[in-house]
């Protein structure tokens, strides 16, 4: 059962695991997200709309719902910096777990959203901007995850992207090369399938998180922690087996 999990994280790459590395947190980006959405009402992976957002709302002069997004912003590029600390810190010790050290923290992280989403009904005004902060950092600790391990040619949260290089790949499909003299157009197949792959496993993820959260609450947040921690279970044993004979 572990063999084929346990490359999700190793340390040695390939251009398949990244991709299935990919799609696992694509689902969960996708989840996470949707869910998010129901329990704070606003999307937390999507940073473009964000960062405008704290420009509308200084023209308004709303400055609290202003320092409210700037420290979304700010939550998402701790994730990402946590991201980059941890996967340095467990290289530079030889562990083989080392990239999947960010996993781990998110599937705690994961969870601890699902408690404060739990006390929101009783102190909304407190956990409500919390859990907002929580979910933001949630999605830069992941979206660097994939991002560092595949040397940026694969990102779960940022679906603009992958859409945006779809259609370039998709035009190049449907490019008519009439004169058979000139460079041909082509496309490039296997990045099609990888950005395609990517954008369904995020809108399943969307889907899934948005029947769990409606019909489960925030406990639908343990399943998806869970896997994250699965994905990890095996090179963090062998570290553990690993220290313990030294």
């Amino acid at each position: 059962m572990f063999k084929p999990i346990r490359g999700f994280t190793s340390l040695q790459r390939t251009p398949q695991t990244d991709l299935k590395l990919g799609s696992v947190l694509a689902f969960v980006a996708g989840a996470a997200n949707a869910g998010g959405l129901l329990a704070v009402g606003q999307y937390t992976s999507h940073m473009t709309g964000i960062v405008s957002s704290v420009a509308d709302h200084l023209v308004l002069g709303e400055l609290s719902l202003a320092l409210a997004g700037l420290g979304s912003v700010l939550a998402f590029l701790l994730g990402a910096m946590t991201t980059a600390w941890l996967v340095n810190w467990g290289m530079r010790r030889d562990l083989r777990s080392a990239y999947g050290l960010p996993l781990v923290l998110e599937a705690a992280a994961l969870l601890v959203f699902g408690l404060f989403g739990s006390a929101m009904g009783f102190m909304t005004p407190v956990f409500l901007p919390l859990t907002v902060i929580l979910l933001c950092f949630i999605m830069g600790l992941q979206n660097a995850v994939i991002t560092k391990i595949s040397n940026a040619r694969i990102r779960t949260t940022h679906v603009t992207g992958l859409v945006t290089d779809l259609g370039i790949e998709l035009g190049k499909l449907l490019y008519v090369n009439r004169h058979t003299h000139a460079r041909q157009v082509r496309a490039d197949r296997d990045r099609l399938r990888v950005h395609a792959q990517l954008v369904a496993c995020f809108f399943l993820g969307g889907v899934v998180g948005a029947l769990g959260f409606k019909h489960l609450g925030f406990i639908s947040t343990v399943p998806l922690a869970l896997l994250l921690l699965l994905l990890v279970m095996r090179p963090a044993l062998d570290d553990w087996q690993r220290l313990r004979e030294a």
